[in-house]
């Protein structure tokens, strides 16, 4: 069984997420604290403009640029949900959604122009978030996604995962879902149902009502553009969807997060509370640092990946597709032929490429080309590893056998923009100028700054920050260089080493963690001589 850890990191702008399997990094995904419109999310919409050729149109949801709504995504159950928002809106006393009635259901080759209207509300879902210079695309067919199931209002059918393939399971997991189910609602039961009893479907499915009773209560009094619900953020749906016997270690470094982790999972999974820990490491070294994530970030996400024995692949990106261009590098010539050499490249790219999938999150149409076979027997069983490899993807994909060019063509959902990560650094010592100061001042240099920050302050802890091989360097010797400068200075120096700072960088901090600069102190100077005249008014 493969072994899935989650990795969590923090910092004031955004979240890090890595999922890694035996150690190795197979998704990444970063999530801005500050909101974005990400899938799943439920907004109040108004309706732009329509557009007939396209049967399609544009719907505002507060987004710099409007979502786009096709007639194939309203739903054949439209006119029901355009009732639902009639009758919330005019805030009916004692509505229950249990007894609403269904309206007829819309024609599937019908024109977006004969439901909708520039003007009109409209309750839509984001199916897929704004890529490049395209809006958002949402749909008006609601459905809430949870641990065991998904439920669908207006719906009426039970739905079960066709990888569920025992019979006798089916028929048991209908069984319980016809008993629990609520009238008006349908439902799909996800895989990670499979062997789960009454009580954690019905507690699943009870979850999702409560969930979209506050819909409709937020429905009210929503205005267009407002947010009414937002889906579960990017690391509790890896939970959701993943949490399984196969999750040994579930690593947060911020304390607010790790409290929200431990509370989902409490209430998910009691029984894996356990796995979830609080980095407590070294305050000099990252949790992506401390468990070598962040080398596994600039090793996957260049332009050229390296994979066995010199082998490499060049990852091209499109506005249109992805390009992965397969090289065998400078080879052994003791292989009994070519076709030998061409297969176990292909074949050891194979496992790369379908990591990079899911890595990157690249969407939309992946050519590959791979080195030419010329036998078909080896050409299948290149199909075949790529088929086997690429199960564990959840995303949807569609693999076709290689052209007689060499080509292989894979179509993968494509729900979010490709992940990309600074992975090429601008020279940490010359900033990419060609030159430098003098590297025999550097102590120097850093003595005139702490000199500058401290003079006729009141301060005796400063922390520096700065690259690891400077901080070395301070702290070379038995009476170091570090030693020397808290002498001179009167004040307690700690080092930071920060591996993403340059030879001649240096940052200042006090106590708290406060970036020390001139005007900093200066209002820290202010501050102390406030309070020395308060204290002497008061001994007065």
């Amino acid at each position: 069984m493969i072994d899935k850890e989650l990795i969590i990191s923090s910092t004031e702008d955004h979240v890090d997420i890595a999922l890694l399997e035996d150690k190795n990094l197979v998704e990444l995904s970063r999530e801005d604290k500050k909101g974005g419109y990400g899938v799943g999310d439920i907004y109040m919409g108004v309706v732009r403009k329509t557009m007939s050729g396209l049967n399609a149109c544009f719907v505002s949801i507060g987004h710099e640029r409007d979502a786009f709504l096709h007639y194939l995504d309203l739903g054949h159950n439209f006119n029901s949900y355009t009732r639902l928002l009639e009758t919330m809106q005019r805030n009916r006393v004692g509505f229950s959604f249990a007894v609403m009635k269904k309206l007829t259901t819309i024609p599937k080759g019908g024109q977006i122009t004969d439901v909708l209207k520039p003007g009109q509300q409209v309750l839509v879902q984001v199916i897929k978030e704004a890529i490049s210079t395209k809006g958002p695309r949402v749909s008006t067919d609601i459905s809430l996604t949870g641990r065991h199931v998904v439920l669908l209002p207006f719906e009426s059918k039970i739905s079960i995962s066709q990888k569920i393939r025992s019979k006798e399971e089916r028929d048991r997991l209908k069984t319980i879902a016809s008993q629990v189910l609520p009238r008006n609602f349908g439902l799909i039961i996800r895989t990670a149902a499979m062997d789960k009893d009454l009580e954690e479907i019905s507690a699943d499915i009870s979850d999702l009502v409560t969930r979209w009773n506050l819909i409709l209560r937020k429905m009210q009094s929503a205005k267009p553009g407002e947010l009414i619900i937002g889906e579960e953020n990017r690391a509790m749906t890896i939970i959701r969807d993943l949490l399984n016997d196969s999750f040994t270690n579930i690593e947060v470094d911020d304390k607010k997060v790790y409290a929200e982790v431990k509370e989902y999972i409490k209430h998910i999974a009691p029984e894996k509370e356990k796995i979830v820990k609080l980095y407590s490491g070294s305050s000099t070294t990252s949790l992506f640092d401390h468990l070598d994530v962040t080398r596994q970030i600039k090793g996957m996400f260049g332009k050229i990946v390296p994979f066995k024995r010199k082998s490499y692949m060049v990852i091209e990106h499109t506005e249109a597709l992805h390009v992965i261009d397969i090289n065998s590098g400078p080879r052994v010539k003791n292989a009994s032929s070519q076709e030998d050499i061409a297969l176990e490249v292909n074949c050891n790219a194979v496992d790369i490429i379908a990591r990079q999938l899911r890595l990157r999150d690249m969407g939309g149409i992946v050519v590959i080309d791979f080195i030419d076979l010329h036998k078909q027997e080896n050409r299948n069983e290149l199909l075949k590893l790529m088929r086997d490899a690429m199960r564990k993807d959840r995303a949807k994909h569609n693999i076709l056998p290689l052209t007689k060019f060499g080509l292989m063509q894979i179509t993968r959902q494509r729900v979010r923009p490709v992940t990309t990560m600074k992975h090429n650094e601008v020279c940490p010592i010359c900033r990419g100028t060609g030159e430098i100061s003098p590297s025999i001042l550097l102590d120097e240099q850093i003595g005139i700054q702490l000199e500058q920050l401290l003079e006729d302050s009141k301060l005796h802890y400063v922390k520096i920050k700065t690259n690891p091989y400077v901080v070395a360097y301070l702290n070379k010797g038995l009476f170091s260089i570090r030693m020397k400068m808290m002498l001179k200075y009167k004040s307690y120096i700690k080092l930071i080493a920060d591996e993403s700072m340059g030879y001649i960088d240096a940052r200042f901090y006090d106590k708290n963690d406060c970036m020390l600069t001139s005007e900093s102190l200066d209002e820290y100077e202010i501050d102390i001589e406030n309070q020395n005249d308060g204290s002497e008014e008061t001994d007065k």
